[in-house]
């Protein structure tokens, strides 16, 4: 066995008992053991890790532990003034993408009315999620820690709130969403994008209140869906601009 001590930074305790948060701990560790192996043995998904120091220099998650390590491990997406390289991939080049698993339905339609491409369906399995996220430069949304601690999954973020809108909060702080948002141009249902259409070519398919009190109008090209300023729309903008006061 090789004892090594650990200390995890900011929001990484949450992950962790409460007597080990917010201070360092010392642990053995099976001789063999990297980085990775014992920060996922110690509770802490790799996917939300963004620096590791031993014994105060910066290493990767594939450092082999030896005795007497000191083990700093900060968390990912947080700005770490420190000159130091980081032990996660770099976000996928482009608009930021995401396919979220089967709890987080309400958490992908909030993503699309904020204009981010969010796959979401109740059948994908753990390894169709991977893979969808590997293959198509996604980030994969979690609730599910095992899930991020699989060694295939490269970008991935664990959610810790419950509700969808607080979901979404956590992860416009965390990613910097509302300077890369386009809010309504996407269908909240399909993922598809909308596009404007003129109210006389949809008139027959509105409802008489609609068509006296609205004049502009978006359509779904995929489930042919129609969108208006009604209420609904009003909370969701409401809720977007509360958002693009995050810090």
């Amino acid at each position: 066995m090789t004892s090594a001590t650990f200390r995890f930074y900011a929001r990484l305790n949450a992950f962790l008992p409460a007597e080990r948060r917010g201070q360092a701990f010392s642990c053995n560790c099976a001789e063999s053991a990297t980085t990775k192996h014992m920060i996922e043995a110690l509770g802490v998904p790799h996917t939300e890790v963004a620096l590791v120091l031993a014994n105060g220099e910066p290493v990767g998650l594939d450092r082999p532990i030896s005795e007497g390590d000191r083990i700093a491990v900060y968390p990912k997406f947080e700005q770490l003034d420190i000159g130091a390289p980081s032990a996660a991939p770099a976000l996928p080049s482009g608009p930021l993408r995401f396919v979220a698993d089967a709890h987080l339905g309400g958490l992908a339609r909030l993503l699309r009315m904020a204009g981010f491409d969010t796959l979401y369906d109740n059948n994908y399995d753990d390894a169709s999620m991977v893979e969808l996220a590997n293959h198509e430069g996604r980030i994969l949304l979690t609730r599910d820690r095992p899930l991020l601690m699989h060694r295939r999954v490269v970008h991935g973020c664990y959610l810790h709130a419950i509700k969808p809108q607080a979901q979404l909060r956590e992860l416009y702080q965390r990613l910097d969403l509302a300077a890369k948002a386009r809010p309504f141009s996407l269908c909240m249902s399909c993922n598809a994008p909308l596009h404007t259409v003129d109210k006389q070519a949809v008139l027959d398919r509105l409802p008489p209140r609609v068509q006296a009190r609205h004049e502009h109008f978006l359509a779904c090209g995929q489930c042919n869906r129609l969108f208006w300023e009604g209420s609904h729309w009003q909370d969701m903008r409401a809720l977007l601009d509360s958002l693009a006061l995050v810090d």
